[in-house]
């Protein structure tokens, strides 16, 4: 099962940054669906462009955006509206160990 982390530095731009293991744009949709499966989301319509992946999640009724971004290897949530996405988001960073919980 792939590792991920989480930092929670973007937060107040309502984003929840995702740290993975690696990964290119072709096996992305494997990754992703991990990711999904291990927080009891459902993937509501999936994009792609030329390097960017954007999948509409449900999260528990709330509506967010899944991207990753296939040259700087980055994934991260992103909340459609300010005011309960980021308590979604914050609740998510629960979910997953940040790098300083899971070093110690």
């Amino acid at each position: 099962m792939a590792n991920f982390t989480v930092n929670t530095d973007a937060l107040p731009q309502g984003k929840l940054l995702i740290l993975s293991p690696a990964w290119d744009f072709d096996s992305f949709p494997e990754l992703g669906n991990t990711l999904i499966s291990m927080l009891s989301a459902s993937v509501k319509e999936r994009q792609m462009d030329a390097d960017l992946h954007t999948w509409l999640i449900d999260f528990e009724g709330t509506d967010l955006l899944l991207r990753a971004e296939h040259y700087s290897e980055s994934i991260w949530l992103e909340t459609l509206s300010n005011d309960e996405g980021q308590d979604v988001l914050r609740f998510i960073a629960t979910l997953l160990p940040s790098p300083e919980r899971s070093s110690t």
